[in-house]
């Protein structure tokens, strides 16, 4: 974390709850540009979010506050920088509707988790309809509406960054046609409500037995059937079909206690617009798994291409989009695209953890019981320099002080050596799992700065997913 950044942080902190936090832990990285964090204090913790699109944070900020007048449970915004870059929120922990699904995966969709559906989509109307009156949608970013604009940027997002970078054949102008022809028929849906824009599990929280809602700094004007497309259809929570049905049914139920609907016209829209939110979907797996590299994106394409498969084969639309039914064709058929198949993938995850001695070894939760173990405590060690000892690994003052020791840089070269030959073998053998490990005394400089380069090292030079983490409480100034 850069050292302006972790200033602004631990003001924000110091000036919202009185103390000087003790720890500021990066969160793992979300599908946006966002930089996420947990602060905490020996009494206090909070979720720092920095994001240099100061208009995306001033949505979200000023729907918070609608939303909080509204009754709606949405994270509190404790405080924000004047420059509205960086903000504090309440942490509502870790626990999402997605990682509960995972945890309980073995039992099934049964009652419990359809019951946690059906709440949610009680409050998606809630916020579609009963807040959508208070809003000032002129703070909506970077578009008012889900608009003929906005539809096109989806479906060319799909195009270039999923269907180019899959290798999926396609004739450009008659799928550009194809596209205006969508974007008609889906503009003739009722469009006058708040659309949330990402509704789906990883942006449902559940917090001292309440659900709670973030990530709505896209939301704007458009139809009700989006958001529910976006949760029944998201891709990864892989909710069996037959849930979904009775979860549709049951959010059309509420709806009509609320407004007049043409229920058929309603189901018509409705599958539009889950074929434009896999689109979408797709668009982004491309864009994160295939140009930036981030493997664990591409995890989600089986998931998303049997979705298509059966929207395919079991609904019809009231408008003829041939090209683009073909492009759907070439996916479901793609060697590519099936060589990604749930629980086949040959992604490759590498945990790099720093740790320290003084609390014992990391977990390994791969389960696998094996990987890389490497101490750090017969190098130089910075904590025992005054100027240096409340910094760590991150900080360019320690950074500069091991950089200058040449038993540093041959360290790491054995290091990285190792656990390169490892990578290249695991991925050429389709291996899941790799975890890498760096020890020190305290856990907060030498680990820290090999566990930081050591990512960064396979991140730019190999097709993976690493997952960083540093288990030592990690302070600094």
């Amino acid at each position: 974390m850069k050292d302006k950044l972790r200033q602004k942080i631990r003001g924000l902190f110091r000036n919202h709850f009185g103390e000087t936090p003790a720890q500021i832990i990066t969160l793992t990285a979300s599908g946006s540009n966002r930089q996420y964090f947990r602060v905490s204090s020996s009494k206090h913790t909070a979720i720092a979010a920095f994001n240099e699109d100061t208009r995306e944070n001033k949505a979200f900020c000023e729907f918070t506050a609608a939303f909080k007048k509204a009754g709606l449970n949405v994270p509190k915004v404790l405080l924000r920088s004047t420059e509205y870059d960086c903000y504090l929120l309440k942490d509502l922990g870790d626990e999402t509707l997605f990682s509960y699904l995972e945890k309980n995966r073995k039992q099934g969709f049964d009652e419990t988790v359809i019951f946690i559906y059906q709440q949610v989509l009680k409050q998606l109307l809630r916020f579609q309809i009963d807040a959508a009156a208070t809003l000032d949608y002129s703070l909506c970013y970077p578009r008012a509406s889900f608009d003929r604009q906005s539809m096109m940027w989806d479906m060319n997002y799909f195009k270039y960054y999923f269907l180019k970078l899959a290798n999926i054949p396609f004739n450009e102008q008659k799928l550009e046609d194809d596209f205006n022809l969508f974007a008609d028929f889906l503009l003739q849906a009722h469009n006058e409500y708040f659309m949330y824009r990402d509704f789906q599990s990883r942006n449902i929280m559940l917090h001292k037995e309440k659900l709670f809602f973030i990530d709505y700094q896209g939301g704007r004007k458009g139809a009700l059937q989006y958001d529910v497309a976006s949760l029944l259809y998201d891709a990864k929570a892989d909710i069996p079909q037959k849930a979904r049905e009775n979860l549709l049914d049951f959010y059309i139920e509420e709806l009509k206690k609320k407004i007049s609907i043409d229920e058929q016209k309603f189901r018509e829209y409705f599958y539009g617009f889950v074929l434009i939110r896999i689109m979408q979907a797709m668009g982004a797996y491309g864009f994160r798994g295939y140009y930036e590299k981030k493997a664990h994106f591409l995890k989600s394409i089986p998931y998303a291409v049997e979705n298509l498969k059966w929207l395919i084969n079991n609904s019809e639309l009231p408008v003829k989009l041939p090209a683009l039914m073909n492009v759907f064709t070439g996916i479901i058929g793609s060697e590519k695209l099936n060589a990604y198949k749930a629980g086949k993938t040959d992604v490759l995850t590498v945990q790099v953890t720093s740790f320290s001695y003084k609390s014992g070894y990391p977990a390994d939760i791969s389960g696998n019981g094996g990987g890389f173990v490497f101490d750090c405590r017969a190098l130089p060690n910075p904590g025992r320099y005054e100027e240096l000892k409340e910094l760590t690994g991150n900080d360019k003052a320690v950074i500069t002080y091991l950089e200058q020791k040449p038993e540093i840089e041959s360290f790491f070269e054995f290091t990285r050596l190792v656990v390169c030959q490892s990578v290249e073998n695991y991925l050429s053998r389709g291996f899941t799992s790799l975890t890498v490990s760096y020890g020190c005394t305290g856990g907060q400089h030498r680990s820290v700065y090999f566990a930081e380069r050591l990512a960064k090292y396979l991140k730019d030079n190999y097709p993976l997913e690493v997952v960083l983490k540093h288990n030592a409480q990690i302070t600094g100034t």
